[in-house]
């Protein structure tokens, strides 16, 4: 009797380590963004205090755009196909791009985001989760494993919910990961660190029109 195992399609995400020159282009992008800030906070849900607009026409943007987003993007086509019947990854372009810095306290509510990808960069995390968790806010709670940390939201096949944590350890400083655009996230706020999570994130939306030409 042969057997035919089907493994029903999902959208998934796609994580790596940045290389450290690429690390260092980035925060050569914030400092020169803290000199001539424009707020993000307007089109964003953060609870934060301070989130600036990063420059997109910048050659560091440029360069992060051809060596970086497009490796990723490339390699979640190649995973999962291309998103929503788009049929030409040629269209895509990087269409918001930001800085946040969080301080103790503060969070992201769930949300999610316009266009067809997303992705964040961890460049500076303060706290450990491990820490965080062993604090009394926390430490007798059945879902302690939320403290300070960033969770994406899905449903299985069977219409369940489900989760994915990414748990803020400094080790994943320098670590991207790209993910669906409408996938719904948070941010969970951390305590007793006076320390500031810096982290990057932008969307990949489609081009069209003469927008797309002129591409």
């Amino acid at each position: 009797m042969e057997l035919i195992v089907k493994t029903l399609p999902n959208y998934g995400i796609v994580e790596g380590k940045l290389p450290d020159n690429i690390i260092k282009d980035i925060w050569q992008l914030i400092e020169e963004t803290k000199e001539s800030p424009t707020d993000a906070k307007g089109f964003l849900a953060g609870n934060i205090s301070s989130s600036l607009n990063l420059n997109t026409t910048s050659y560091i943007t440029d360069s992060f755009k051809y060596n970086v987003l497009k490796v990723f993007v490339d390699k979640h086509i190649e995973s999962w196909g291309l998103m929503n019947g788009q049929v030409k990854e040629q269209c895509l372009d990087l269409s918001a791009f930001w800085v946040n810095f969080q301080k103790q306290t503060e969070f992201n509510p769930i949300h999610n985001h316009s266009g067809l990808y997303s992705f964040v960069i961890w460049m500076q995390i303060p706290t450990s989760f491990k820490e965080q968790k062993q604090l009394p806010i926390a430490s007798e709670s059945n879902s302690n494993w939320c403290i300070s940390n960033v969770e994406f939201f899905y449903s299985d096949i069977l219409g369940g919910h489900r989760t994915l944590q990414y748990k803020m350890e400094n080790e994943l400083e320098g670590t991207m990961i790209l993910f669906p655009a409408s996938l719904n996230h948070q941010v969970y706020p951390f305590y007793n660190n006076d320390g500031v999570r810096i982290s990057v994130s932008g969307n990949i939306s489609i081009l069209t029109g003469e927008n797309h030409n002129e591409n």
